[in-house]
């Protein structure tokens, strides 16, 4: 009875970019969006069609590309509604399942990535025993890990939050629903469900990068007692698309997460993590990788001929 004379919020509405040119915005979003999913999607057929990139590194890689293709996806299609047609109100619910899924890809992510680079430091460290290690089922195990992981850490994180009491503005400055603006605007005390977010972080991004920075000490530390300039360089080829990947990851991640929010700014980072980063990957991967690059060549010539000789 305590609770009759308060108004629960039962929809909350996104305010997205109200300063900018809402069609140009679209088109530039949508454009980007298309890009992402194309380029991944690519890399994942170029992976499932080409026998000789049936390995173990090659096998994340395309798992990656689709947990980006699902990242870019949770915010992607609201905000070209919000954009094109003013629809700005989303259900409680539906806020909170964002919420839930855009804390699970990310961590998902970060895991990978981790695991990507456990990948490369068997590689280097222990050439002999590499596909011994790296086997089969040792490989889907690891690619299950991260959604075990994710799945966990995000549905508390977020039923933190849920529980808070919101019966004031339902207003986010914001382009999703993300937790930090959710409980700004909660009317009880957020402070465990902040800390709880601040675990949920460390956990899903300091962790990684921490035991990414360790990997790579070992790889350059094995790297450098490589005699021939040629052998380093072909060692250190196969870590460096991923370097990018992880540190382009991790960075805008950090930029994001781990400075005083309330930046006028704060939207359009978040928009370059969700959009923008998943469409690097896949070009990072081609244009730096000779193996990639090759099977995309002989793909495109194939069709070529065939679309070629189609038409005689």
């Amino acid at each position: 009875m305590e609770y009759s004379n308060k108004t629960f919020v039962t929809e909350f509405i996104l305010l997205a970019f109200p300063e900018l040119h809402q069609i140009l915005l679209f088109v530039a979003i949508l454009f980007t969006y298309i890009v992402c999913i194309v380029g991944n999607m690519t890399i994942i057929l170029l992976v499932t069609l080409e026998q000789s990139l049936h390995t173990p590194m090659y096998f994340f890689i395309s798992i990656f590309s689709a947990e980006e293709i699902l990242f870019a996806s949770v915010p992607v299609p609201k905000l070209l509604a919000i954009l094109m047609a003013g629809d700005n109100k989303i259900s409680f619910i539906g806020c909170f399942l964002q919420v839930y899924s855009f804390i699970t890809l990310g961590q998902v992510e970060s895991i990978c990535i981790t695991i990507m680079a456990y990948d490369r430091h068997i590689a280097i460290n222990k050439p002999l025993h590499y596909m011994a290690i790296m086997n089969q089922t040792f490989c889907i195990g690891l690619a299950i890990l991260p959604w075990f992981i994710g799945l966990f850490n995000a549905l508390l994180a977020t039923l933190f939050t849920l529980f808070l009491d919101y019966c004031g503005p339902n207003e986010i400055n914001h382009f999703f629903c993300d937790l930090g603006p959710l409980q700004n605007l909660a009317c009880s005390d957020a402070y465990i469900s902040s800390t709880m977010t601040t675990a949920a972080a460390s956990l899903g991004a300091i962790v990684p990068f921490m035991i990414i920075v360790g990997m790579y000490t070992k790889i350059i530390a094995t790297i450098s007692k490589i005699k021939s300039s040629s052998g380093k360089h072909k060692a250190f080829s196969t870590c460096s698309s991923h370097l990018i990947v992880a540190s382009l990851f991790f960075f805008v991640a950090f930029v994001i997460y781990l400075r005083r929010s309330g930046s006028k700014y704060d939207k359009f980072y978040t928009l370059i993590y969700f959009v923008v980063t998943p469409v690097f990957n896949p070009f990072i991967y081609a244009l730096r990788n000779r193996d990639v690059k090759n099977v995309l060549k002989k793909h495109i010539l194939t069709l070529y001929y065939r679309s070629l000789f189609a038409h005689k």
